[in-house]
């Protein structure tokens, strides 16, 4: 079974910029979708962005769009989410999310219960 495991969280000033990465071990991401789901405290589950298998397609919530870069490396089984002009908004522990799918349906990349596998997390916080 893949292992995930999110790192790089941490605290930055509102504006600046944040990279956090998610290693897979256990078996081998570059057959599966990749994704960045986030929660705040209080709040439901939310997707940040999407990748698919060969990196050909990303998708972006409306929150995050034209801020935030997700991007893959199958060689090294990781995926990076690289998140400027951070706000306190985006204060949230990130997770990684893996689907073992190649095809592409926009609307199921949004819904969390479409991802098979998880990691425990990384705390992003923004401070104002």
């Amino acid at each position: 079974q893949v292992r995930l495991v999110e790192s790089g969280g941490g605290l930055v000033q509102a504006g600046g910029s944040l990279t956090v990465s998610c290693t897979a071990s256990g078996g081998s991401i570059s057959t599966s979708a990749m994704a960045w789901f986030r929660q705040a405290l209080g709040k439901e589950r939310e997707f940040v962005a999407a990748i698919t298998w060969n990196g050909g397609v990303t998708q972006y919530s409306e929150s995050v769009k034209g801020r935030f870069t997700i991007s893959r490396d199958n060689a090294k089984n990781t995926v990076a989410l690289q998140m400027n002009s951070l706000k306190p908004e985006d204060t949230a522990v990130y997770y990684c999310a893996q689907r073992r799918v190649t095809t592409y349906y926009a609307r199921d990349y949004v819904r969390a219960e479409k991802y098979d596998f998880w990691g425990q997390g990384t705390q992003v916080t923004v401070s104002s």
